[in-house]
């Protein structure tokens, strides 16, 4: 059977049944669960100091109404931090690369985001789809276009996960792809797209943390926006 490059972003089946679900949950397990002693190894207390920095950084351009999101927020970025990096180990599936996942976690958060500003502040929050002191004849123009702009975050906020891990495993396929087919042919070459591909990969796996990073900050400015 003929396998095209767009084959590894098809969600892996056993007896008809797609796994997507446990992959996405596989990453959990793969979490150290801290306890009640003093003294814990050396795991566990490297994870208390990730999630410690990660809530952090993104509870520090949120008040205090924002704090109550930490726990979901940091969450969410370790999730996203644990399927990316997983994902680009061999023969892995990773879940992100899939449009349908990353609406389904952007569209209800960023929704959530919209009903606490218009529950909390229903004038500001209205107030951002006309700038002060826009001319009467642009009011209806602007408030179309910003209203577009308020409804199209969920969708650039779960294409942009999307086509950034999706470019990358397409580009680490294609390059890995030219060094196994040059390898008998031009050596030389072959090691040269070698280490074009190491230094590809270190690329991803920097992308793989920043993508994660940029949804969740993302999610937290909006937040912002609405308290």
């Amino acid at each position: 059977m003929n396998l095209s490059f767009f084959d590894q972003f098809t969600s892996p089946c056993l007896l008809g049944i797609p796994l997507i679900l446990l992959s996405m949950l596989f990453p959990a397990l793969l979490l150290p669960t801290s306890d009640n002693r003093w003294i814990t190894n050396r795991l566990t207390t490297l994870q208390l100091w990730f999630v410690h920095l990660i809530t952090k950084q993104l509870m520090t351009p949120l008040n205090k109404a924002g704090h109550k999101w930490a726990l979901i927020l940091t969450s969410l970025m370790t999730f996203l931090l644990t399927i990316n990096l997983l994902g680009l180990l061999p023969y892995t599936f990773t879940p992100t690369t899939q449009l349908s996942m990353n609406m389904a976690l952007a569209f209800p958060l960023w929704l959530a985001t919209l009903l606490t500003g218009l529950r909390n502040q229903p004038s500001a929050s209205l107030g951002h789809l006309l700038p002060e002191g826009t001319p009467t004849p642009l009011i209806p123009a602007l408030i179309m276009i910003e209203t577009t702009s308020l409804l199209i975050r969920p969708l650039a906020l779960g294409v942009r996960l999307t086509a950034n891990l999706t470019a990358g495993h397409l580009l680490i396929q294609l390059i890995s792809t030219a060094t196994t087919a040059l390898l008998p042919i031009i050596p030389t070459v072959s090691i040269l797209t070698t280490l074009i591909l190491l230094l590809l990969t270190i690329l991803e796996v920097a992308v793989a943390m920043i993508q994660a990073y940029v949804f969740v900050l993302l999610l937290s400015l909006y937040l912002q926006e609405n308290i």
